[in-house]
């Protein structure tokens, strides 16, 4: 089968039935073709289907069956495909979890969830009291290795809104909250994606978004396998390493999110190392448009920003190659809308800024068990608000302008963080920045400004706040500012806005002071 046949129909398990078919479609159609490297060992589709059906035969042998939750804490190894695949072939469904959860925190999960098994990184603190099976080894040597591949060869019929995924968010207004996320969600939403890159088997995907996330379970995985391309494989991202891998492996299509680019982008030496690259994309956070324009001198690729939640399975809006429009996060996918809302819930009229809705098929189910929630974040006309701020022009194209939540609002008047920080990405001295409200007994809130300086940096707060000054609107520009050695992020990337606090004790000229960064804590074991 070439390249152009297998694009002129959906392939299986695309939004019509069980997921897992898109793997076995793929072994049928190219049992010898690479699907997988890691570490420099390769993996075939038919090596990739039958070490899936040994761990389908493996968990079945530990009771699960149809309908139950499987909860895996892997990072980004083989045996997270094969298991991945394994319980979906069963009809189960998949918890993700970040290996780096500690175990009061992937107890959550498995809690809520009520999970069946654990299967964890023999590195990972698994949650205690639950039934877990170590992984000791990146391709699951010794656990399912072994077993009979036809006693889960078969790939269960499920109907295609059965849940395949919970995915729990980061609970940065309470405790988490499990996502479902059906096969048709992450079916339709892959095919979006593929039509939307023109995917073909030929391609070379670059594997290292999380693949306990749907950003790397989506657009690289579900849409590599079902397309019969190849997954390039790192354990955990580090720059250089990825940036080798891309040069190695002749990376066509390479997807991150804007943390990941700019590390990328300082340790690139030669764009001719990064030829291969047709299509790449940037999403999960906002892409400071310094940033986008440093990767792109550094790499001469031409970046997609794009933008969706966990919600959303989670693409929702994508720019296309040849159709890109800098600062956008591009058009709805197809089958999805878009709308701007305003403080009355009314649809505001191009160009105006509100809460960002969203209806379509990568809509999430809802939230697992939790009817009020889903009611407050699903219309009944099947409306799913954001909580993200943005605006529509009249061509279509969505801009995001940051969090519902994260909205300042001094003196009675609107600051979105976003633009700030646009601003003060754009000096030469700063790495990062994150701009937050600050209580004031006087204006409700003031803008205060944490920010990352170069090593050697000459400018001093007080220039800095000035050079901002004179390029915003004077509401706008930061009144508090103060030194970070590294903004707190998670574990996709993005700044925990939540976790950085201005200072207790200003400094006498209102600045504030120099405080060491909080970050999450560090990798450990096999991410290390």
């Amino acid at each position: 089968m070439t390249d152009r046949e297998h694009t002129e129909g959906p392939p299986p398990g695309l939004g019509g039935g069980n997921l897992a078919r898109t793997l076995a479609a793929a072994a049928a159609a190219w049992p010898g073709r690479v699907a997988l490297t890691h570490d420099g060992a390769a993996s075939t589709f038919a090596d990739l289907d039958r070490r899936s059906a040994q761990a389908a035969a493996m968990l079945a042998a530990r009771g699960v069956r149809a309908g139950d939750r499987v909860a895996l804490q892997l990072p980004n190894v083989p045996a997270f495909v094969d298991l991945y695949f394994g319980v979906l072939r069963l009809g189960a469904t998949v918890v993700p979890m970040n290996p780096l959860l500690r175990a009061h925190e992937s107890g959550q999960a498995v809690s809520d969830s009520e999970a069946r098994l654990v299967v964890a990184w023999h590195e990972a603190e698994a949650p205690a009291g639950a039934d877990v099976i170590a992984v000791e080894d990146r391709h699951g040597a010794g656990l399912y290795h072994g077993l009979d591949a036809a006693a889960g060869a078969g790939v269960a019929d499920v109907d295609p809104e059965q849940t395949a995924v919970i995915l729990y968010t980061s609970g940065t207004t309470g405790r988490p909250k499990g996502a479902e996320l059906t096969h048709r969600n992450l079916g339709l939403n892959t095919r979006a994606v593929i039509r939307t890159y023109a995917v073909v088997a030929s391609d070379v995907f670059l594997g290292v978004l999380p693949l306990y996330h749907s950003f790397g379970q989506t657009l690289t995985l579900n849409a590599a396998v079902a397309m019969g391309a190849r997954l390039a494989l790192l354990t955990r991202f580090e720059a250089r390493a990825a940036a080798e891998l891309v040069e190695r492996e002749r990376v066509t299509i390479l997807m991150g999110v804007p943390t990941m680019l700019a590390g990328i982008a300082a340790v690139a030496r030669d764009p001719a190392a990064f030829a291969s690259v047709r299509i790449c994309v940037s999403g999960g956070a906002p892409l400071p448009r310094e940033r986008m324009d440093a990767f792109e001198r550094a790499t001469g690729a031409v970046v997609l920003e794009s933008y969706g939640l966990s919600e959303t399975s989670p693409a929702a809006t994508l720019n296309g190659p040849g159709a890109r429009r800098v600062g956008s996060v591009g058009r709805p996918i197809d089958g999805v809308e878009v709308r701007i809302l305003d403080e009355g819930g009314r649809v505001a009229p191009p160009d105006e800024t509100g809460q960002i809705a969203i209806r379509g098929h990568n809509v999430m189910k809802g939230y697992w068990r939790r009817p009020d929630a889903t009611a407050e974040a699903i219309t009944p006309d099947g409306w799913f608000l954001t909580g993200d701020l943005g605006r529509v022009d009249e061509d279509g194209f969505v801009y995001v302008v940051g969090r519902l939540k994260d909205l300042i609002i001094r003196g009675g008047l609107n600051v979105y963080p976003r633009e700030v920080e646009e601003v003060l990405h754009r000096h030469p001295d700063v790495v990062e920045a994150a701009v937050v409200g600050v209580p004031d007994a006087r204006l409700g809130e003031e803008v205060g400004a944490a920010v990352v300086l170069r090593d050697g940096a000459t400018t001093d707060l007080a220039e800095l706040r000035e050079w901002v000054r004179a390029r915003v609107a004077p509401y706008k520009y930061p009144r508090r500012l103060w030194r970070l050695d590294e903004l707190p992020k998670g574990p996709t990337g993005k700044v925990l806005k939540r976790a950085i606090q201005a200072p207790v004790e200003p400094s006498p000229n209102g600045l504030g002071l120099h405080c060491e960064s909080s970050p999450e804590a560090p990798s450990r074991g096999a991410e290390r």
